[in-house]
């Protein structure tokens, strides 16, 4: 049995825009990477509303910065196959840290924890495959357009950040915006549809680093 840990933030977690509930289980993008890949391969979400890639975000109840969670997700789900990480909207906030290339070191940084861990079990180095986000969009609502001032702009800037540091640190690449496109609602999150189809357009990359 291969396991896949999918390391992410609200649109991990399945966040719904309409209803600003969460997506129905069979919704939400790991469960559709799940499906595509059949029996033989376990996948495990980790998706935690406004998580960073390293960034500490003093508005939120919990800890969103993802480089300090990272180690115990590891440890918690070991022994692990493939880590793919999808994260990067957050830090487009000015309040976070506002642009892709921050965003882009911290990516760096969390590759850096999955290939340095000290395992639970003995295991190799897991496979790592990096997403970046969709591009955020332009929306109508003052809360969130104003949350993510700039965002629009920078977040474009994330899939070319992204696949030059999977390319110098050799993990995979994958960009969400191939497949899906945010919703207008609140310009961040997706709707099930666009949702469903970033785990079907992950499926073959993650068969190939799987060697499913």
């Amino acid at each position: 049995m291969k396991t896949v840990l999918c390391y992410g933030d609200s649109l991990t977690w399945g966040y719904d825009p309409q209803s600003r509930s969460r997506h129905a289980l069979k919704d939400r993008w790991p469960s559709a990477l799940a499906a595509s890949l059949g029996e033989g391969v376990h996948v495990v979400a980790d998706g935690l509303n406004g998580r960073t890639t390293v960034f500490d975000d003093y508005t939120g109840d919990c800890d969103r910065n993802g480089a300090r969670t990272l180690p115990t997700a590891l440890h918690s789900h070991a022994p692990l196959d493939l880590v793919i990480l999808m994260l990067g909207s957050n830090d487009m906030k000015p309040v976070v840290a506002g642009t892709a290339h921050a965003a882009s070191k911290g990516i760096r940084r969390l590759v850096q924890l999955v290939r340095l861990h000290n395992w639970p079990v003995e295991q190799d180095v897991p496979q790592i495959l990096v997403v970046a986000p969709p591009t955020l969009v332009e929306t109508a609502d003052p809360d969130f357009a104003a949350m993510f001032e700039g965002g629009v702009e920078q977040s474009a800037m994330l899939a070319s950040f992204y696949a030059d540091l999977a390319d110098e640190m050799g993990a995979g690449f994958f960009d969400a915006s191939s497949v899906a496109r945010c919703s207008s609602i609140d310009g961040v999150h997706l709707d099930a549809d666009n949702t469903r189809a970033i785990g079907r357009g992950l499926a073959p990359v993650a068969r190939l680093l799987l060697g499913h």
